[in-house]
């Protein structure tokens, strides 16, 4: 028989009882690969930055919890796995937290490079790492905070915490999900991970492939909600987005704006940047904002450059090329941009966000690894991003988007047209919820 059978729950039985026996196999070896797995990543941790900080960050969560909260306050849990999500779940936090003005919101990320960013948001009452998905973790976690909703974001199945979930009856939501066909649920293995599904009461998706994918398991509780990114990336372009010093430095010049750049986008830059005329002024910011990866990019540019931390008093206006050597403000500086390359594409899993530049109505151009990002891939078929595959490509393209401004205002109204058309996600999302 298959291991994914539709069930009657009539008696409140547990999610974990209601495996067949392959599967209560696989969920025990599940159980003992976490417990192997957070083993080796203690010992990672005392030569890996990132992993300390995934390590220690794990090990103050509870005690945050405990301090923030207080018995019989009421909670709402909202969980992400990085920065990407956190930024896709913001819109709906917010209107959550207008909905429900007397529930303290729960945030945790799985990730330490979106919690360590956002470990002081506004958004959320109170923000922790996830702790590690082991059974003594979940229960504690969940007494901790007594959720009456969970929500979240895009991916992230944790088994245990799927199957407290259900056992406890706490209402469990997926918002802007993406689901594909090579992902274990709809494969011929795929049992256990079909099971963990159950915990959700509703399924909302970017997508009508993810929304067939979903009933072909068959759920029949799953709307098509689209992205809210594109809710948040609409609403930072009506907010207040000048910045002085940008301002300054562009003057009366073209601005090419570099985001989230790697080694390999750089390359392609810096050649560009090194022969083209004295009228283009150009933006990089990095991905890598390490000292020495910025020195060594201002090293090879033979323009005059400032950095964002050196600019001080200096007249912005005399240099070509600025390096933003810290976070937090791409968003508004792609603002300015007459034409943006958004780094990532070179490398895997692929390309940056498209949608923080292309809100704007600026024409983009990427590298070639943009697959598995459905915007992306959606806004070169339409026209508005330019993929290019090497220095050559990348050339041709620029020069004729900074020379022929009818071209590239035409692509730049392709890509706003694209995010004004997806907006809406989530008022689809809060609809469900009065």
């Amino acid at each position: 028989m298959s291991a994914f059978l539709k069930y009657k729950d009539t008696e409140n039985k547990t999610f974990v009882s209601l495996l067949l026996p392959k599967t209560r196999q696989m969920l025990f070896l599940y159980n003992i690969i976490l417990s192997i797995v957070g083993l080796l990543l203690n010992v990672i941790a005392l030569f890996n930055k990132k992993i300390k900080l995934f390590v220690d960050g794990r090990k103050q969560s509870f005690a945050i919890l405990s301090e923030k909260l207080n018995k019989g306050d009421k909670t709402i849990w909202f969980h992400v796995a990085s920065l990407g999500e956190y930024e896709q779940g913001l819109p709906v936090m917010e209107e959550f937290k207008k909905k429900f003005p007397n529930h303290k919101l729960v945030l945790t990320f799985f990730s330490p490079s979106g919690y360590e960013v956002r470990k002081s948001n506004s958004v959320a009452d109170v923000t922790v790492y996830l702790p590690w998905d082991t059974q003594q973790n979940v229960k504690k976690f969940l007494k901790i905070i007594q959720p009456e909703k969970a929500i979240f974001v895009k991916y992230e199945f944790w088994i245990n915490y799927l199957a407290e979930l259900k056992k406890q009856s706490i209402p469990t939501y997926l918002i802007s999900g993406i689901f594909r066909e090579n992902q274990a649920f709809f494969r011929w293995y795929g049992g256990f991970y079909r099971n963990a599904l159950k915990a959700f009461d509703y399924f909302f998706v970017q997508n009508e492939s993810s929304a067939n994918l979903v009933k072909s398991l068959g759920f029949s509780n799953v709307t098509v909600s689209g992205d809210t990114r594109f809710d948040r990336v609409f609403a930072i372009s009506e907010r207040d987005n000048q910045l002085d010093f940008i301002e300054q430095f562009k003057a009366d010049n073209l601005l090419f704006v570099a985001g989230s750049t790697w080694e390999a986008d750089e390359k392609l830059l810096l050649n560009y940047i090194n022969r083209t005329p004295q009228n283009i002024k150009f933006i990089i910011a990095p991905h890598n904002i390490k000292t020495d990866q910025i020195l060594s990019l201002q090293s090879q540019i033979n323009k005059s450059v400032i950095l964002f931390s050196e600019k001080g008093n200096k007249n912005l206006s005399d240099f070509e090329v600025m390096i933003v050597d810290t976070i937090g403000l791409l968003t508004k500086i792609y603002s300015y941009a007459d034409v943006a390359y958004v780094g990532g594409g070179f490398g895997n899993p692929g390309v940056h966000n498209v949608l923080e530049p292309a809100v704007f109505g600026i024409p983009i151009i990427i590298g070639p690894n943009y697959s598995h990002f459905a915007e992306a891939t959606q806004l070169v078929d339409i026209g508005g991003v330019l993929s290019v595959n090497h220095q050559e490509e990348f050339d041709q393209i620029v020069d004729k988007l900074l020379e022929n401004e009818t071209y590239r205002n035409q692509k730049g109204k392709i890509c706003s047209d694209f995010v004004l058309n997806q907006k809406g996600a989530t008022q689809i999302i809060m609809d469900f919820f009065d």
